[in-house]
């Protein structure tokens, strides 16, 4: 196995609130949801912190336990994580820190994976059949219906500032709901809403995670397939991807071209050569 990771924040002074790490079988990547100005999360600790808590413990699970289903560990990250903070910090609040998830493992003979939210897995076959990407798009279908006020308004106006918050907390009511959409936060559950699956370890030559702040450059600028963005990183580096994106971002400063909540986001990308 071979593994090459790059991550940059948004913005040099704030903390990147993306995590990844590896060891010799398994490999997590977690994207916190950050909290934006003016909102509250219950929380005196922050994203960055509970995405690395959470990342650190799933990491262990999926390493030192291969026997037990990737869903059982992410539920027990979850629940370790939890009783860390639970005397400081309110749980139960609708803004609590939450992530997304995708954790690979690298079995003898299979990949299982695991996807909770809009973090990307790419699948590279052996075959012809291209690139499979897997994401959990509940989050957007949810999101489609409530971001038009956001949308319209110019990034990095105060205008869209208060769209973005309410955005935000308009979201957190569907947060972890039977019809709504499901990330990493409290609540144990919520690990067995995640997509998972397994490939046979020789049908693959690698796989690809990305946050969805390094997927931008596929999935919502639509500057290249994922067959080109992998080609990116495979002959210039996980870095390059990123570059790309900064370079779109800053292309469209405002949010014309493409209107997001986010000008810039923290970018993470794990590039895995079987």
């Amino acid at each position: 196995m071979h593994l090459e990771i790059a991550t940059e924040p948004a913005h040099p002074q704030r903390p990147n609130e993306d995590f990844t790490a590896a060891s010799p079988t398994a490999v997590v990547l977690l994207d916190g949801a950050g909290t934006p100005a003016g909102s509250e999360s219950g929380c005196t600790h922050g994203v960055a912190w509970y995405v690395s808590r959470l990342g650190v413990s799933l990491l262990g699970a999926v390493t030192n336990q291969p026997d037990r289903a990737l869903t059982d560990c992410l539920a027990d990250a979850i629940a370790q994580t939890a009783e860390v903070h639970a005397d400081t910090c309110d749980l139960t609040h609708p803004g609590t820190p939450s992530a997304t998830v995708v954790a690979v493992r690298l079995a003898d003979e299979a990949v299982e994976y695991l996807v909770l939210a809009d973090s990307t897995l790419v699948l590279e076959h052996t075959d012809d059949r291209g690139p499979v990407a897997v994401t959990d798009d509940r989050e957007a279908m949810v999101g489609a219906a409530l971001r038009g006020a956001m949308d319209v308004e110019t990034a990095g106006t105060a205008e869209h500032a208060t769209a973005l918050r309410d955005y935000v907390e308009a979201m957190r009511a569907h947060r972890n709901q039977p019809e709504g959409f499901w990330v990493a936060a409290a609540d144990p559950a919520a690990a067995y809403a995640s997509l998972t699956g397994s490939v046979p370890r020789a049908a693959l030559t690698g796989v690809t995670l990305l946050s969805d702040g390094a997927s931008r450059l596929v999935d919502r600028f639509e500057l290249a397939d994922w067959a080109e963005a992998l080609r990116l990183i495979r002959e210039q580096g996980p870095a390059a991807l990123i570059r790309e994106v900064r370079a779109a971002e800053l292309s469209d400063t405002e949010g014309r071209r493409w209107p997001r909540g986010k000008t810039h986001d923290d970018t993470a990308v794990v590039r895995v050569t079987l």
